[in-house]
């Protein structure tokens, strides 16, 4: 079984599609069977870089096409629920990018259509499977720098309304929370799980969505300091410290290919792990991996896992009045 062919189509295709679409070309026994975007020329283009087999100008029809296997839905954030349902129901497995909905509701409706039709569903939260991040997860289970106490992560750069148009746009679900914001949370929840308490203010558009958002998230022994923007920039180095040490995670954190391990102040080691091609790679041989052994999720990205994510947004979502 392992070493059955994956067939995949991908919807949307923007930026992170191509980037994805170039690391599934480097995994053995996969292959870019079909995309589909609403612009055909743009499909045909996009088709023809990856080596598609079939270009489609209709999400529906890639979705009704036997050969694919797994979908990666790669559209702008408020298609993500709808398009990810229509696909299971089609029978098809299902990579959403995230956030994989706006709301908690729909996320719940889309792990339900996952469980429904037993088909496998993860969210594209392609960081947790970068090898540096299992990494550092390993060592803080082993216990490496104690109970950790404090973490301090940012995503943010300069974006323009010019050029980002989807990212400013508030019926695409636009804004740094959503976009980017999702990053930091990830990281405190996979390390310290859900907090006790969540305090949030955001700078906002006239539009209504997020310019930037700053969270603390309180848990009994610990707290994490967390940002992101979309109009200012910062070094995106990842902080987590505990007891005995800190590691620090290189820059950028959510796709790093090292890190630095600190005791008593002082710098104890560097760890380098490279990623595979963009490092999107990893997320698509887990999915390859629970396909072939008949799972609907995964292991270390799980349903709970999403669904968790998904609640903790929520909260800020309402403290800070976005108009999702």
């Amino acid at each position: 079984m392992e070493n059955k062919k994956i067939k995949w189509g991908i919807v949307g295709l923007g930026n992170i599609a191509a980037q994805f679409a170039s690391d599934l070309l480097l995994i053995e026994n996969t292959e870019l069977t079909a995309v589909a975007s609403r612009d055909f020329s743009k499909a045909e283009e996009f088709g023809g870089k990856f080596n598609a087999s079939r270009i489609y100008n209709s999400y529906d029809l890639l979705f009704e096409d036997p050969e694919v296997e797994i979908v990666y839905i790669a559209t702008p954030h408020n298609s993500h629920a709808e398009l990810s349902i229509k696909a299971l129901e089609n029978g098809k497995h299902v990579l959403c990018e995230k956030p994989m909905s706006l709301s908690y509701k729909d996320a719940e409706r889309m792990i339900n259509a996952s469980k429904k039709h037993n088909k496998f569903f993860m969210e594209a939260f392609w960081t947790r499977f970068i090898p540096s991040v299992q990494d550092v997860l390993q060592k803080i289970n082993h216990g490496i720098i104690g109970e950790v106490n404090y973490i301090k992560a940012d995503f943010a750069f300069h974006g323009s309304e010019t050029e980002n148009k989807r990212l400013f746009d508030k019926e695409l679900g636009g804004g740094a929370l959503f976009d980017i914001g999702v990053y930091p949370l990830f990281l405190s929840y996979i390390v310290l799980g859900k907090p006790k308490e969540i305090l949030a203010k955001a700078i906002k558009h006239k539009n209504g969505i997020d310019l930037q958002t700053s969270m603390i998230l309180h848990y009994e022994k610990a707290q994490a300091v967390l940002h992101s923007s979309i109009v200012s920039e910062s070094d995106m180095k990842a902080l987590i410290s505990g007891t005995k040490g800190r590691i620090e995670l290189n820059s950028p954190w959510f796709a790093p290919q090292g890190y630095s391990l600190f005791s008593n102040e002082e710098k104890e080691a560097t760890f380098t792990l490279s990623t595979l091609g963009k490092g999107y790679s990893h997320e698509i041989i887990e999915c390859s991996h629970c396909i072939r052994n008949n799972e609907i999720e995964s292991k270390l990205w799980s349903h709970q896992n999403s669904l968790d994510l998904s609640k903790i947004v929520e909260e800020i979502k309402t403290q800070i009045n976005l108009p999702f």
